[in-house]
């Protein structure tokens, strides 16, 4: 058995006892360097993450973009039916005509959602979006389909509230940027249509009755109730409510974005730490690392040894670039057995590896898992190496130790370097076992404890046996597998 990487079953410390070392992210790794970098650029403005942080974020982004247009297009069958309902014929059909062309205005950004200046053309449309509905809301039908009221008589409806609507479907794309600058277009293109209908010669004005002096109340009753009558009043109230409104949901999708930064922060992290470490670990870290992740616990661990037998003259003749394709392939059909049996990968070592059962949290089916997967990890190796003999391979053959018992878990190690640790005689029983099974001529060899533990079926292993294992002083009780379902199945290929 080679190890050209540490051998935890060798590292024994002044008690005896093996220490197995998983690498977890210390202070200084690129995960968590990539958190620093996202934390500190979540400001108002929230500049651009990087890299695949980036990337996810820019997801979302165009997710909030299509979002977005189904609301915007919902939005206008309900106001285009409450128009029909309300509005007689001809002129409904004038104002579906504006339905219409506002979808286009939504559909065409949307169709360039994707585009790498979507931010810029998103920008460019909110503002003949806010054009297109001020003209439709102050602008008079053409003549013959509309009514002879004064054009200033526009001013005194409810409609402004439609621009606001165009404020709420920006505030589904997760941009505060977008948020302001509509805010600031509707303010300034509606502003421009009041100006234009006030300074009209017909329209009258406070300050030309104010001119000669102080207007009486019943004076100003009747200005206001003169159809040609364009206060500035309703003018200002509307630039603050839309302000506030504007301001409100600027923070809220600033907040909202944050949300979805530390979410997709969260994923990112998650995926590289994946890369490292096993999916469960993966996932208490990145669930348990605000509240303490890998305090020092002693609790029942099931460990699982594995390693291919007569790898160094198996891989004589190889060239590195055969012998790293061929621990690849080994690696990574292992790794699926270990975590579909919800196992930790520990650590690779070389030609062989070490999983653990039961190290994240209490299960007390954690030996019957270790067993479960000892026995799948050789089926699948038997599959591997069948198709390696029929095209001319040499087969495999894997030999796994197993054994359960309660070990120390948890963070060990200096400040700007830690590691998850299983500390226990349990780890250095199990690797003895699986150097045993040469001895022993089996390809499994699992302690009686954990097969008590596990109630595992008798009929699974040929043979129990007393075992000295070097390096201890009581000889310990062994099943053994012994049959090779690896030779058998090269043999029939």
């Amino acid at each position: 058995m080679t190890h050209p990487v540490h051998d935890p079953a060798a590292a024994l410390d002044k008690q005896g006892c093996a220490v197995s070392h998983r690498p977890v992210f210390g202070r200084n790794t690129r995960a968590r360097a990539t958190t620093t970098r996202a934390r500190r650029n979540v400001g108002f403005w929230l500049p651009r993450p990087r890299g695949r942080l980036r990337a996810s974020v820019r997801a979302a982004e165009v997710d909030g973009l299509s979002f977005a247009f189904r609301a915007r297009t919902a939005g206008i069958l309900v106001v285009s039916l409450w128009l029909m309902a309300i509005v007689p014929w001809p002129r409904d059909a004038y104002y579906a005509a504006i339905a219409v062309a506002f979808f286009i205005l939504g559909y065409i950004p949307y169709r360039l959602r994707r585009h790498r200046r979507v931010e810029w053309i998103k920008l460019g449309f909110i503002v003949l979006d806010v054009a297109l509905v001020t003209a439709a809301i102050l602008v008079p039908p053409p003549v013959g389909l509309g009514g002879d009221w004064p054009v200033q008589t526009r001013l005194r409806g409810q409609e402004f509230l439609y621009l606001l609507l165009l404020l709420a479907e920006a505030a589904l794309t997760f941009s505060p940027l977008l948020v302001l600058w509509t805010g600031a277009v509707i303010a300034a293109i509606w502003s421009v249509g009041v100006r234009v209908l006030y300074e009209l010669p017909t329209t009258i004005r406070y300050q030309d009755a104010a001119a000669n002096g102080p207007v009486a109340s019943s004076d100003v009753l009747r200005l206001y109730f003169e159809p040609t009558f364009v206060g500035l009043t309703q003018w200002w109230t509307q630039l603050v409510a839309t302000g506030l409104f504007t301001a409100i949901l600027a923070v809220a999708v600033w907040r909202s974005r944050q949300l979805l930064l530390a979410q997709v922060e969260a994923e990112v992290v998650r995926a590289d730490l994946a890369r490292y470490v096993s999916p469960d670990v993966a996932d208490a870290l990145a669930a348990r690392a605000p509240h303490g992740f890998g305090e020092p616990a002693t609790r029942p661990v099931a460990v699982l040894f594995a390693d291919i037998v007569g790898f160094t003259g198996l891989t004589e003749r190889f060239s590195p670039e055969q012998t790293f394709a061929l621990l690849r392939s080994f690696q990574e059909r292992c790794s699926q057995v270990v975590f579909a049996h919800g196992g930790t990968l520990d650590k690779y070592l070389g030609d062989g590896f070490m999983a653990t059962f039961g190290g994240l949290d209490e299960r007390p089916a954690a030996p019957a898992s270790a067993l479960a997967c000892a026995f799948a990890l050789r089926e699948e190796v038997a599959r591997w190496s069948a198709k390696r003999v029929a095209r001319g391979a040499q087969p495999v053959v894997l030999s796994v130790g197993v054994h359960c018992g309660p070990v120390m878990i948890g963070n060990l190690g200096a400040d700007r370097r830690i590691e998850f640790t299983v500390v226990g005689d349990v780890v250095n029983v199990a690797s003895r076992l699986e150097g045993a099974t040469r001895e022993l001529g089996a390809t499994i060899a699992a302690s009686d404890a954990c097969v008590q533990a596990a109630q595992d079926p008798a009929d699974r292993f040929d043979e129990v046996v007393e075992w000295q294992l070097r390096g201890r002083q009581q000889p310990i009780r062994v099943h053994l597998a012994r049959r090779n379902p690896t030779l058998s199945a090269a043999r029939s290929a």
